[in-house]
């Protein structure tokens, strides 16, 4: 990297010695529409092998064809994708896309400006535009002006160009340890599913209960995200969102309730405050919480979810699956084992998803190295 770093400073100490420009965004590039449409239309349009990429939230994408979407939706320039709502971040395509209505795009008709570059500057900056998305009152947001007036440095093409050579080479490189290190991981979490599976379903002792006799399910308070700044956590339906000054669970998992994350089931330690997103979930006596979350794990909420433009988890397909209980010291001696094979897996501090970890802040230290510049001023 070092090697790579001093032929970019070469260059600049020979093209701008005295530091480069920064422009805002909506002054140097054009911004485009999306198209309106759903996630349960995504879903339903959704072809392998169409050209046309449409982007959602999150990780979700679809794949049509031409005539599934307007005409004037589909765009074609070399283009950043801003994802302006819920998981804020920026994505970089050159084929045929769209994006859902309330995200935006930017291209460059400026043969000074290499798209790809600014795309690389906007996704160092992601962690200051999610921060900026929290000062909303509801769901992390940005707004147009909130990019339209962000400077970015424009150093001389050939310095883009060479950062973007450089960035090119380091991602791919990355990708391919990462795709390693998460086949690995991704390997060891089926060969602990299946045990787990295998643990909790091979007990035929106890009594037959339904989810609704060992748990009080109830959906989360409030549709808007709060942001009080207290020392609680809150949870939506499968993430961390921002802290409250009250409580409404403690030591207990959290259902997706609604939308994208509408099934998927988490463990949330300590104190912490649940949205309308999430389902709290209740223990009642004589069951060892952590028993309940594995018993939770074996049900298919996430399939049993109702369809429509808001996937949602209803009280019913929470309440009526059937489980087996056994005594409560057969239900420590599981967790005990089940916990260590779960920590193993999933704890950001041991073993693969902390050489995940590491390799990405290393790719992030380098690429801010690249990516920063002193200001001109005239």
């Amino acid at each position: 990297m070092t090697n790579h770093h001093s032929k970019i400073e070469k260059l600049i100490a020979e093209l701008c010695p005295n530091g480069v420009e920064f422009k805002e965004l909506g002054e140097v590039l054009k911004r485009t529409k999306g198209t309106p449409i759903t996630a349960g239309q995504m879903s339903k349009l959704n072809k392998e092998g169409t050209p046309i990429k449409i982007f959602a939230g999150g990780r979700t994408v679809a794949y049509v064809d031409y005539g599934d979407i307007p005409d004037k939706d589909v765009l074609t320039k070399e283009s950043v994708v801003v994802k302006s709502r819920g998981i804020i971040a920026f994505e970089y395509i050159d084929k045929p896309f769209s994006h859902k209505n309330e995200f935006w795009s930017y291209y460059s008709n400026n043969p000074d400006i290499n798209i790809k570059y600014v795309y690389y500057y906007l996704k160092n900056k992601e962690l200051y535009f999610q921060t900026v998305g929290q000062k909303m009152s509801k769901m992390p947001q940005l707004s147009i002006p909130d990019t339209d007036k962000f400077k970015i440095p424009l150093p001389p093409l050939a310095i883009q160009q060479a950062i973007v050579k450089i960035l090119d080479t380091f991602t791919e490189l990355e990708a391919e340890l990462e795709a390693e290190l998460e086949a690995e991981l991704e390997a060891r979490e089926k060969q602990y599913e299946y045990y787990r599976k295998d643990l909790m379903l091979s007990n035929n002792d106890g009594d037959q209960k339904t989810l609704g006799d060992i748990y009080d399910f109830q959906y989360g308070e409030g549709n808007t995200i709060p942001n009080t700044g207290g020392k609680y956590p809150v949870y939506g339906g499968n993430r961390l969102a921002g802290q409250h000054d009250q409580y409404n669970s403690e030591d207990a998992p959290v259902i997706g309730h609604i939308g994208a994350y509408a099934g998927i089931v988490n463990w949330v330690s300590g104190k912490h405050f649940v949205t309308y997103n999430g389902v709290i979930c209740k223990i009642k006596t004589n069951i060892n919480p952590r028993y309940g979350y594995y018993l939770l794990l074996l049900q298919d909420f996430r399939s049993q979810a109702h369809a429509g433009s808001q996937p949602f988890v209803s009280y019913d397909i929470l309440k009526k699956a059937i489980v087996r209980i056994p005594d409560l010291s057969h239900q420590n001696s599981v967790v005990d084992i089940l916990d260590k094979f779960d920590a193993l897996v999933n704890d950001i501090s041991i073993g693969l998803p902390a050489e995940l970890n590491a390799r990405r802040k290393q790719y992030e230290y380098y690429r801010n190295k690249l990516l920063t510049f002193k200001k001109y001023e005239s």
